[in-house]
């Protein structure tokens, strides 16, 4: 299909503007080299090799990564220096000691001394060590220690002495720069997070102990406060695809935004002055719960319509105000849905269709799984 025009596909289609994506990753790869700092992108928006490799600028080096399944999968394809960031699974150890003793530079992440002592209890072969970065909870209140506590210098030192393991670093994810509206709101977040992970880094150094430190989120990385140049490095993710969350966090314009789905109107309900599209929550996902003005999703060019719910395979299209005039939607016409979160919107899809200026000009193709 390369050549032709988006309307070849069929429905519901997740097409990416590779001209947008390259020009997001250049900015990011920009923003750091003024900054200072490593970028470690992150691969859990889109899972494709293509992506990854305009992320990384062809290196295939220094990638975050949010499940096995992706650690595994670019380690296949010849990527090195990943990072597992997520709290060691105990399931998977024996998966991760594997990768350990494959690649040159395989890290995990852990918060709590029990997943310590998992990897004390599995020594890696010939002499190898455990890279292991400390979760650091900055206030954004899911996984790590919490910065203020005690157990997390404790943690820290236990990492540091334990034979076999190597403290590489400390990690903080300032999700909750996705409750903020505006730059200067991400940037108060942002500093926040930095200055947490700055101070426990001269705690680390009080005791003697020296590694690395990396945040992250792309509202953070999408707008840097300076000192996050003191930082070793970072590891926003979304950036590439952008979404509606994301220009409405304040991150990006929805001109920034890479992906959108095809979706064709197949049914017309004036009684309840309805549309019906061929796109369900299985190509979309519910991610943001229909709390934008226009519902689940924006509607590309056409601002007083509003994705009002969804079934299985099923959409439902009604007007923000008015009739709809059906004759500007006949079955079989496409309408352009731009995602509200791209990660999830992007999950719902076993293939990417890529274009540039319109006309297709491959597919990506995504790992999947745990």
């Amino acid at each position: 299909m390369e050549g032709e025009p988006l309307t070849a596909l069929c429905t519901p289609a997740l097409v990416v503007d590779v001209d947008i994506v390259k020009r997001n990753a250049q900015k990011m790869m920009e923003r750091c080299r003024n900054l200072g700092v490593q970028l470690r992108p992150h691969m859990k928006t889109h899972k494709t090799l293509e992506c990854a490799d305009i992320m990384t600028g062809g290196s295939r080096r220094c990638i975050v990564v949010s499940t096995l399944a992706e650690a595994c999968f670019y380690a296949d394809h010849g990527f090195d220096d990943i990072l597992y960031a997520y709290s060691l699974p105990f399931d998977k150890v024996e998966r991760c000691a594997a990768l350990s003793e494959r690649l040159s530079l395989f890290q995990v992440l852990l918060d709590h001394p029990d997943a310590l002592e998992q990897l004390r209890k599995r020594p890696l072969r010939d002499g190898r060590l455990w890279h292991v970065w400390l979760k650091l909870d900055c206030n954004n209140g899911r996984a790590g220690v919490l910065h203020t506590e005690p157990e997390a210098l404790q943690l820290a030192r236990a990492i540091s002495e334990t034979e076999g393991v190597e403290l590489t670093g400390v990690y903080a994810h300032c999700g909750n720069t996705y409750n903020c509206r505006e730059v200067e709101q991400i940037q108060a977040v942002a500093q926040e997070t930095t200055t947490f992970t700055l101070q426990f880094m001269e705690k680390l150094k009080a005791v003697g102990i020296s590694c690395k430190s990396s945040i992250g989120s792309t509202p953070s990385c999408s707008h840097p406060v300076k000192d996050m140049a003191l930082l070793s490095e970072v590891h926003p993710g979304n950036y590439t695809f952008y979404d509606v969350q994301q220009s409405v966090i304040g991150s990006c314009s929805l001109q920034d935004v890479a992906v959108r789905v095809l979706t064709r109107v197949i049914g017309h309900c004036p009684h309840r002055n309805q549309l019906l599209i061929d796109c369900g929550w299985t190509g979309l996902s519910l991610d943001g719960a229909g709390k934008l003005p226009t519902g689940y999703a924006v509607i590309e060019g056409h601002p007083n319509l509003k994705l009002l719910s969804m079934t299985q395979e099923h959409g439902r299209v009604e007007p923000i105000s008015g009739s709809l005039d059906y004759s500007r939607y006949p079955l079989g016409c496409l309408l352009t849905l731009i995602p509200y979160h791209a990660c999830a919107t992007a999950m719902m899809h076993p293939v990417y269709h890529i274009h540039s200026e319109g006309r297709l000009v491959g597919r990506w193709t995504p790992t999947r799984g745990w």
